[in-house]
């Protein structure tokens, strides 16, 4: 017979364990932001802009990405909504190549 101090540790437990999945989700997604920010600054300052966008939807589906001119470099930032809505934003620095 399970008594109701039980049935309240195991839904404890479960919000618990809920959270930390969350958690470890958002970790790695804002891994997978790190990397998307990184690939379109470096693809655009190659001078490949579309390919840098369509890369960080590959990377991050859903995320949306800015990219700024800063003279002779390009700034890019990557944001999307994490799990139980928590935000994420990875940013990326990359010196325009000559041509």
């Amino acid at each position: 017979m399970v008594t109701v101090e039980a049935a309240i540790a195991v839904c404890a437990l479960l919000v618990v364990m809920g959270f930390a999945a969350a958690g470890l989700t958002a970790v790695i997604e804002q891994m997978r932001c790190t990397d998307a920010a990184r690939e379109a600054a470096r693809l655009t300052a190659r001078g490949e802009q579309q390919r840098g966008e369509d890369a960080v939807g590959q990377i991050l589906p859903g995320a949306g990405v800015a990219f700024r001119d800063e003279g002779d470099a390009v700034r890019v930032v990557v944001t999307k909504r994490g799990p139980l809505g928590v935000p994420l934003s990875a940013e990326a620095f990359a010196v325009v190549e000559p041509r």
